[in-house]
């Protein structure tokens, strides 16, 4: 039984790790986006400069910040994240009886 419960520790600390990791990318893109709403946007609109004919703070924080943040999760989910079961040792044994009878 204790061996079993150092699983369930192991797997659930992957699991808070991994919650970090997704809170601390919020963070990012709301740091970013607010960098550059309010860092670029609190000109007076008649100094704007314009990328692609958006406001550049609004192509900056809302258009270019989301492609970085695609670009951002894939690599985290890529490099950083693992695919583990949270569910208990004895659950998947049962499924695998079931899968093999």
């Amino acid at each position: 039984m204790e061996g079993k419960k150092k699983k369930q520790e192991w797997r659930f600390s992957v699991a808070n790790r991994e919650a970090l990791i997704g809170c601390g990318l919020a963070i990012f893109n709301f740091i970013w986006w607010y960098g550059f709403a309010y860092g670029l946007g609190s000109k007076p609109p008649e100094e704007y400069t314009y990328v692609m004919g958006f406001p550049a703070w609004i192509f900056y924080s809302l258009i270019f910040g989301t492609l970085v943040m695609f670009v951002v999760v894939i690599l985290v989910v890529k490099f950083f994240l693992k695919d583990i079961s949270l569910e208990d040792d004895d659950e998947d044994t049962k499924e695998d009886e079931v899968m093999k009878g």
